[in-house]
């Protein structure tokens, strides 16, 4: 990752925290997706964890854009000296853009969101459960669209600035080709939805591949567009 690339990913982040209705929510985000806990992140702003705490809590006022940015500075240092997963994963997404007929929704949630708690929001019905408890956004993909248009790096991006997300696929009969799909993409999502079919018609070896892999898989006849909305409302 270069510099330039770096800077342009700190600021995105700084962004978002700075602009977030809920702050402190928000950086809490950030530093788990970055796998990063409270002490760490003290450590190396030379502050109290109790201080983190505080602002991720709510009990201190909003951080301004000062403290923010050394926040997003040190999340990436840690990061960078632990070898740069994350900020790799992130450099990916960075610029890409992607195709409105196969992507009809990607959103960043505030903070963090328990799955099941989405699950309940969107009226879906758990087949399998995955190793994860949380998700910090959604993409909603339309599967023939993607399938045919978009080639394996593509796909990848569609994870937005995190592969720790819902991907609800929508254009579906049965599932096997999203599920099919999820077997060669790296990392895979933490939950993945089926939209449109009823739990007894997903295809027989869904949950068997999603165990595989290890993310939750649920199914969802709500209308698309209230999903959306709930989501939106929600999250």
């Amino acid at each position: 990752m270069s510099q330039a690339e770096r800077e342009q990913l700190a600021e995105r982040i700084a962004g978002e925290i700075a602009c977030s209705g809920e702050s402190g929510k928000t950086l809490r985000k950030w530093r788990t997706d970055f796998e990063i806990t409270q002490t760490e992140l003290a450590d190396d702003l030379d502050v109290s964890p109790s201080v983190i705490s505080d602002y991720e809590s709510g009990r201190r006022d909003n951080p301004g854009i000062g403290v923010v940015r050394r926040t997003v500075g040190a999340l990436l240092s840690i990061d960078q000296k632990r070898g740069g997963r994350h900020i790799r994963q992130h450099a990916r997404v960075i610029s890409a853009g992607y195709d409105s007929d196969s992507v009809l929704d990607l959103k960043e949630f505030a903070a963090a969101v328990p799955i099941d708690r989405y699950f309940e929001a969107i009226g879906a019905t758990e087949i399998a459960a995955g190793d994860w408890a949380t998700v910090v956004g959604h993409t909603v993909i339309d599967s023939i669209a993607a399938i045919k248009r978009l080639s394996s790096e593509e796909f990848y991006r569609l994870y937005g600035q995190s592969s720790n997300r819902v991907l609800v696929f929508t254009n579906v009969t049965r599932g096997e080709s999203p599920l099919v799909a999820m077997r060669v993409v790296n990392p895979t999502p933490n939950a993945v939805v089926l939209h449109g079919i009823d739990a007894g018609d997903v295809w027989d070896h869904a949950a068997d591949l999603a165990r595989v892999d290890g993310f939750a898989l649920a199914t969802t006849t709500v209308d698309l567009e209230e999903v959306l909305g709930t989501v939106s409302e929600q999250f």
